[in-house]
């Protein structure tokens, strides 16, 4: 189940439109946020369902977690090593989802955007492109909430990006 749920936020993460008509840099750390971002939406989504809900959150983001594992060890990093980037990811990743989870819940889409600008493109001010990734964020957002817990599980809704976007 979480790995189902971890593909489909990792598939969502890679679409071309990031990285073509967004201009998300092609690098691994720039794919590091969208798929921070991707499984936080679903995570959000999840902790609504109680107890069930929390479980899979936990399922899903400990897969996430794996997936970063398995990454570094692929890219060649050693065993000795793997621990130490483990865990500087790891502070990483929780600060994003500390930043875009705020944001989130509190609805503000320039908070998002300028948080997505400092981590995806180096900039301390939002971008026109940050701006569209934080709507389609907002979006999403709406679109999980609208699915069932079982539906959300099976196949999360995805936002369509902006038409500026496409």
């Amino acid at each position: 189940m979480a790995e189902q749920l971890y593909a489909a936020c990792a598939a969502q993460a890679r679409r071309p439109v990031f990285y073509t008509a967004l201009g998300v840099p092609d690098r691994i750390d720039a794919r590091f946020e969208l798929y921070t971002l991707h499984v936080l939406l679903v995570l959000l989504r999840l902790r609504e369902e109680g107890q069930q809900g929390a479980e899979t959150a936990q399922d899903l983001f400990d897969t996430y977690v794996s997936a970063l594992d398995n990454t570094l060890r692929e890219l060649g990093v050693g065993d000795v090593a793997v621990g130490k980037k483990m865990r500087r990811l790891g502070e990483a990743m929780y600060g994003r989802m500390a930043a875009y989870e705020k944001a989130i819940l509190a609805a503000d889409e320039d908070a998002l955007a300028t948080a997505l600008a400092r981590n995806i493109v180096e900039s301390e001010a939002a971008t026109a492109e940050t701006g569209v990734m934080a709507g389609y964020a907002m979006r999403t957002r709406a679109a999980l909430a609208k699915q069932s817990f079982e539906d959300v599980k099976a196949s999360p809704a995805w936002a369509e990006l902006a038409p500026e976007a496409a």
